[in-house]
């Protein structure tokens, strides 16, 4: 019972740790962040990060790795349900809104230091977005049989400019409901006005 309850707790503090990181990295960028910010955000030295983390860049390539596995994850679950494809696309806009207004500041570190991941885990996270953006590119081709594949390719990178601008426009009014407008603009970029 005491070795669960310690694994549970390291786990959270490790949790803690990748969120206090992607904070620091998306507000002053990743190169800017030295160990000794990372721990002192958390409340322990710099070096105490070790036990967890074999370096800063591991905590780096681990956000946005797990970032696209669980998008990825998140689409397969998705599309297994068998909805009908409008249905399954207005769930797929919901779960990617779900995360990136969750997750602003993986949105920004995902556009800023992809560049930053060593070569390896870069071809990861770009293949998985690239499985990301073609299972959606299928349900919308299904949708719009007679649109060409590379209209909807630059379709589908302006939709993930849509969905993902999120950690930009979060400072509007309260009364404007970002992810009403969201959801309606990708829907209507993807669909045309015919979206219902």
């Amino acid at each position: 019972m005491a070795e669960t309850w310690r694994a549970t707790e390291k786990a959270h503090r490790r949790e803690r740790y990748l969120t206090a990181a992607g904070h620091l990295f998306a507000e002053r960028g990743y190169h800017a962040v030295s160990i000794e910010d990372l721990g002192a955000a958390v409340g322990v030295s710099g070096p105490a990060l070790y036990n967890h983390f074999a370096s800063k860049e591991s905590m780096l390539i681990e956000l946005l790795t797990s970032a696209s596995e669980r998008l990825t994850a998140g689409f397969e679950k998705i599309v297994a349900e068998g909805a009908p494809d409008l249905q399954a696309l207005q769930n797929l806009v919901a779960f990617h809104l779900d995360f990136a207004l969750s997750e602003p500041d993986i949105i920004r570190i995902q556009d800023r230091e992809l560049a930053s991941l060593p070569a390896e885990a870069n071809h990861r996270v770009r293949q998985l977005q690239r499985q990301y953006m073609s299972g959606w590119q299928a349900v919308v081709a299904r949708l719009r049989p007679d649109t060409p594949a590379a209209e909807l390719e630059v379709k589908m990178h302006a939709l993930f400019g849509v969905l993902n601008s999120t950690p930009y426009n979060v400072q509007l009014e309260p009364s404007a409901d970002v992810r009403a407008v969201l959801s309606e603009s990708a829907l209507v970029l993807l669909l045309g006005s015919r979206a219902d």
